[in-house]
């Protein structure tokens, strides 16, 4: 199995966190529960195929897919078929990286998924998939999407000052800053700001926040070390265990418990029982 990640050249930092390439002959089991980290992803099959997302509270309902699709925020799990992504390339953006790519609001995409046929036209998207096809190693690869990213961004659609200052704010303290401290320092009402960022993340500054939180106890959860929940909702400021457990199951559906059970290799997916 290949499984690798790569970052981007300037100035594409500034709008992907990073590509990645699964390539692998094994479908070890069918079902994925993928949890949310907030980030919008271009999600291309390396074979000929589409993608299967199935229906939350009946897995058994599914939609059915492109091979090349646009997947927008959320903060909800989602359900795939694992034998449709074993092999796949995909761009991660950073929080509202998307934009100078897509021309779309954020919000306009939440929870949702679109074929890239809709968005940049058959041709363009055909090109895309016929250049990565044709590359001849991952660093090929990922040199041909770093090519087309490059020449399609409108970098004049990069985020508002305000949206990217509350974003460097909630990364430095992730914990403690809340929306009234940021609206203090960028000159704008609580809720200018407020819609402001929904438009460009996608989601409020509260939920993208708690979001990131959660993302921050899976990656605490797969280091590697025994796991002490109360340490760990400590670490990571919530009130209390009651506090952690609360979140983590509104945007896994899970328990602490039943996650640390579930989970695969990637903090990101859980086995669907």
């Amino acid at each position: 199995m290949i499984s690798l990640t790569h970052i981007p050249r300037p100035p594409l930092t500034e709008l992907v966190d990073l590509f990645w390439l699964v390539d692998s002959h094994e479908v070890p089991h069918e079902k994925e529960r993928v949890l949310p980290n907030g980030c919008m992803q271009i999600i291309l099959s390396l074979r000929d195929n589409g993608f299967r997302v199935y229906d939350r509270a009946h897995h058994g309902h599914e939609s059915r897919l492109s091979g090349s699709i646009l997947t927008g925020p959320s903060s909800e799990f989602s359900i795939i078929n694992t034998a449709d992504v074993i092999s796949t390339i995909g761009v991660c953006f950073k929080p509202g990286g998307a934009r100078p790519l897509f021309g779309l609001r954020a919000d306009e995409m939440y929870d949702q998924d679109a074929d890239l046929d809709t968005l940049w036209g058959a041709s363009a998207t055909s090109e895309l998939r016929e250049r990565i096809l044709a590359a001849d190693s991952p660093d090929a690869k990922f040199r041909v999407l770093e090519d087309i990213l490059l020449a399609r961004a409108c970098w004049e659609q990069v985020r508002h000052p305000a949206v990217a200052f509350a974003l460097r704010a909630f990364d430095r303290i992730p914990h403690t800053r809340t929306i009234g401290d940021v609206t203090t320092q960028v000159g704008l009402s609580r809720r200018r700001l407020i819609e402001l960022f929904r438009e460009t993340i996608g989601l409020t500054p509260k939920r993208f926040c708690r979001l990131r939180r959660f993302q921050e106890v899976l990656g605490l959860v797969c280091r590697g070390q025994p796991v002490d929940w109360a340490e760990i909702a400590s670490a990571c400021g919530y009130f209390d265990q009651a506090h952690l457990i609360h979140d983590f199951r509104a945007f896994s559906g899970l328990t602490p418990s039943e996650y640390t059970r579930l989970r695969t290799a990637h903090q990101n997916h859980v086995l669907l029982e």
